[in-house]
C-alpha cells in the first residue's frame, strides 16, 4: 500500500473526529490499545513515539503481558492490536485472528558473568543435546557434565518462565518440545527471568534479543553472559556462533547462523482485517516505522517480505 493512502486513512479518521465534535461535543481522541508479548514491548514503544509525532490525533494504550494475552486480548475484543511473538495457529485463525509479521527477534542462552565454568563455556561453546539434557530431560545437572569437567560439581540452577510467552514457547520448540516440558524454576516475565540469573551465579536462562544485550553498549545485560550455541558440534565456538555484542548476534540471525527456532518473526494481531487508525498505525510500522527497528535492538523484516505483509492489508 502506498504511503498516500495512509494518509488519506489518518485524514479520514481525524476528519471523522473532528466532524463528529461539533456543538461542543467533541468525542475522546480514538485510542489503539495494545497489550501481549515482552519481546515486542520496547518496540512497540518507540513505534508509537515516532507514529505520534507525526500524527499526535492518535492515541495509544500500551501494556506487556506474554505473548498469549496478546492473543488472547485481541481474539477477545479486549484490545485492538495483540503483540504475539510465535507462529500464529490454525484454530486462531479460524476464530478470526489477523496476523502481520513485523520485525524479527530471537532468544538466546544467559548465564551469570560470574559463572564457575564460563571460560569453557565460551571456548567451547553448548550443544543442543546439552541443552536438552538441562531443560528437557534433567540429565544434565552440574556445570562440570556441560564443558565435559566432572571434578566440577556445582550444579545448575536453572530457570524458565512461568507465564505462557513466545520466548518460551520458542525456546522449547528449539529442544523438539513445548513450554509445559520446560524444566526449572518458573519466573514471570522477560525481565523477571533475566534478574533472576543476574542474582545467581550458578543460574542459567534464557531471554530475547533486546534484553540479553545493553542497547547502549551492545554488550550482554550487566551481570549475565550470553552463551554461544555449538550449531555444527564440533567441540568448539566458531566465530559465527559468538555472541559477546549485540551486533555480532544479529549477524549471526541474518546471515542463518543462528538457528530458527529460537530466531522466529513477531506478529501483530487483530480480530479480523484491521481498518481505520489500526490499519493506518500497522501499514507505516511496515514502511517508515521498520527504520527504528534495528536501533531499538530488533531485526528488519526483508524487502520481500515486507511487501508480502503489506499485501495482505490491502
Amino acid at each position: 500500500m502506498k504511503k498516500h493512502n495512509l494518509f488519506v486513512i489518518l485524514s479520514l479518521v481525524t476528519m471523522l473526529w473532528l466532524v463528529t465534535g461539533c456543538g461542543g461535543n467533541k468525542p475522546a481522541a480514538p485510542t489503539i490499545t495494545v497489550s501481549g508479548a515482552f519481546a515486542l514491548y520496547p518496540m512497540m514503544g518507540r513505534w508509537t513515539e515516532e507514529f505520534n509525532k507525526v500524527y499526535p490525533e492518535v492515541k495509544f494504550d500500551v501494556s506487556a503481558g506474554g505473548a498469549g494475552k496478546g492473543m488472547t486480548d485481541a481474539l477477545a475484543g479486549a484490545v485492538e492490536i495483540g503483540m504475539v511473538s510465535r507462529e500464529i495457529r490454525p484454530e486462531e485463525v479460524q476464530k478470526g485472528a489477523f496476523w502481520v509479521s513485523v520485525t524479527k527477534d530471537a532468544v538466546f542462552m544467559v548465564v551469570n558473568e560470574k559463572n564457575p565454568v564460563w571460560e569453557d563455556l565460551h571456548k567451547k561453546g553448548v550443544t543442543q543435546d546439552t541443552i536438552k539434557g538441562i531443560y528437557i530431560t534433567g540429565e544434565v545437572t552440574t556445570w562440570g557434565q556441560v564443558v565435559g569437567r566432572p571434578e566440577v560439581k556445582d550444579p545448575i540452577h536453572v530457570f524458565t518462565r512461568s507465564d505462557s510467552a513466545g520466548a518460551p514457547e520458542v525456546w522449547a520448540a528449539y529442544l523438539g518440545k513445548k513450554q509445559e516440558n520446560l524444566k526449572g524454576i518458573g519466573v514471570s516475565g522477560d525481565p523477571g527471568l533475566l534478574e533472576a540469573v543476574v542474582k545467581d551465579p550458578l543460574g542459567i536462562g534464557f531471554n530475547n534479543l533486546g534484553y540479553a544485550f545493553d542497547l547502549q553498549t551492545g554488550k550482554p545485560v550487566a551481570g549475565v553472559r550470553v552463551v554461544p550455541l555449538d550449531v555444527n558440534k564440533n567441540g568448539q565456538a566458531d566465530p559465527e556462533e559468538i555472541y559477546d555484542t549485540e551486533k555480532q548476534a544479529v549477524e549471526a540471525i541474518n546471515a542463518g547462523k543462528y538457528p530458527s527456532p529460537p530466531a522466529r518473526d513477531l506478529n501483530l494481531v487483530t480480530k479480523g482485517k484491521p481498518s481505520g487508525a489500526i490499519k493506518a498505525f500497522i501499514i507505516w510500522i511496515l514502511n517508515d516505522g521498520q527504520k527504528y527497528v534495528n536501533e531499538a535492538g530488533y531485526i528488519a523484516l526483508p524487502d520481500v517480505q515486507l511487501k508480502g505483509e503489506l499485501k495482505k492489508l490491502d
